[in-house]
């Protein structure tokens, strides 16, 4: 048998993911990478910081079948690295890590205008969404 999860459970932990990300004083951030994603968030970050977004606070809407989205964007702030943007790394206000995920110009866990980023050259981020499996 096939492992299923309920919508009503679905949104439960995509919003205690979220949660996560909001938590303490002060708003989260997006730290846009090069490089490849690691095996597990619990592993050090690899690549180049190439951007970093702060994020609103709270950074995402309540979820609705299973999906939480990011709330206010798009978001803009300015390349600090040049390269190829890779994944990215969401941390909470105080720097630890909540997630990873993958980016992208659509269709990805994070969506940028660009992948190429340049010093000190505007980059946005589009959209992103946090999402449990369906079942």
């Amino acid at each position: 048998m096939a492992f299923r999860i309920p919508t009503s459970v679905r949104n439960a932990a995509a919003d205690a993911i979220v949660d996560a990300l909001d938590a303490g004083v002060g708003a989260a951030t997006i730290e846009v990478r090069s490089g490849s994603q690691p095996a597990s968030a619990n592993d050090a970050a690899g690549g180049t910081v190439l951007a970093t977004f702060t994020l609103a606070d709270p950074a995402f809407g309540a979820a609705t079948g299973g999906v939480a989205a990011l709330l206010l964007t798009p978001r803009s702030t300015t390349g600090s690295a040049a390269g190829t943007a890779g994944w990215f790394r969401a941390k909470d206000s105080t720097g630890a890590t909540v997630f990873d995920g993958s980016v992208g110009t659509s269709g990805a866990d994070m969506n940028l205008n660009t992948l190429t980023i340049s010093v000190g050259v505007a980059v946005d981020l589009v959209s992103g969404t946090v999402t449990m499996p369906a079942g």
